[in-house]
């Protein structure tokens, strides 16, 4: 049957139902107050010059809510346009009224880029972790650092062009004849193999590890054992060994404790004699001896470590699977942004938990 256009107080009371059902992006925007990143996004930007005319530019906090929503739901840049278009909760998230013009894809691009060009989004996440820590919730008691692979699209190439990239030349060398194919062609991220444990076998016979070849970047972060908050993080592509980002500045200084737990790949003389220098106490997983078994009180302890460093798979977890984390871009720069932005919608989402504790629902 036919539905008449909805009038301005229909609006107001679908918000408003929205608002005693728990709508999660308004306790997110109560808890989190977008502002505070304006500074360093009109910094990015610069000034704008009025001279060429135009309509008035969109507010920057504005784009970087539509970000945020992008990096919460691991979407594309079309896709965040049309369900901030589409989505009550969303427009009021970004402040938008059902007649209000909303970004568009390319204009996210734009911003986006900007960002990236500026170098902003590093201070954008120090800032944000800045604010969690003067509403409370401290680095505290301890830290644990670990990595995860994060896939990108898969490169279709020859023998010879992966000679090529391996020994660092860039898409438009390779190509240069192919500007359109050069465009498509992600020379930064790598392949890699990740190891995954068999099931056991009912004949009790002992079963290899399956290798999984995988394509893309990792993400290093460092998380606060109390609150678990990633306060640290890197992108790098996935073919980097992890120890040695350990000593890159993922240790956070600020952390009230000294303990640093990690898994045996960050298990070096160097890391040691690291985390010695400045401080701080080592809790990193000890190998197993070559060729030997495993000695009982080496396994105990291990165990003991693992109870606290299971933590740090929280993040990625939830990066993965609710909010959808993957590579859409070309490049280790796009790559790095499209991950600092999700480290910092899972902080904020985070701190929104964290603020809520103890509060009746």
């Amino acid at each position: 049957m036919p539905v008449g256009q909805a009038g301005f107080w229909d609006v107001q009371d679908r918000l408003r139902e929205l608002s005693a059902q728990g709508d999660p992006l308004e306790k997110l925007a109560a808890t989190v107050d977008l502002e505070i990143f304006r500074a360093e996004l009109a910094a990015a930007l610069g000034a704008r010059a009025r001279a060429k005319g135009g309509r008035p530019a969109f507010d920057p906090v504005l784009k970087f809510r539509m970000l945020v929503l992008q990096a919460m739901h691991g979407l594309s840049l079309a896709q965040t346009e049309y369900l901030v278009a589409d989505r009550l909760s969303w427009m009021r998230f970004c402040g938008l009224g059902a007649g209000d013009v909303v970004p568009d894809a390319n204009t996210l691009w734009d911003f986006r880029e900007a960002l990236i060009a500026a170098g902003v989004l590093a201070a954008l996440f120090d800032r944000l972790d800045r604010a969690i820590t003067a509403a409370g919730d401290l680095p505290m008691a301890g830290q644990i650092v670990d990595a995860t692979l994060v896939a990108a699209p898969r490169q279709r190439n020859t023998e010879a062009e992966k000679a090529r990239i391996k020994a660092g030349e860039k898409a438009a060398e390779i190509w240069p004849d192919k500007p359109a194919k050069a465009r498509q062609k992600d020379t930064d991220a790598r392949w890699t193999v990740k190891f995954s444990k068999a099931r056991p076998r009912e004949d009790g016979a002992p079963q290899r590890d399956i290798a999984i070849p995988t394509f893309g970047d990792k993400s290093h972060i460092s998380i606060d054992r109390r609150h678990g908050v990633i306060r640290r993080g890197r992108t790098t592509d996935a073919a980097v060994h992890d120890g040695a980002r350990l000593r890159e500045g993922l240790i956070d200084p600020n952390n009230t404790a000294s303990d640093v737990w990690a898994d045996t790949a960050y298990r070096s003389a160097e890391n040691e004699r690291y985390l010695a220098g400045i401080g701080r106490v080592s809790r990193i997983h000890r190998r197993k001896p070559r060729g030997r078994p495993m000695p009982r009180r080496t396994a105990r302890a291990n165990a003991a470590k693992s109870a606290v460093r299971a933590h740090v798979e929280h993040p990625f977890a939830h990066q993965k699977g609710v909010m959808g984390l993957v590579i859409r871009t070309i490049g280790l720069a796009r790559a790095s942004a499209a991950v600092t932005l999700a480290n910092m919608a899972y902080n904020m989402k985070r701190w929104c938990w964290l603020d809520r504790r103890g509060v009746p629902a």
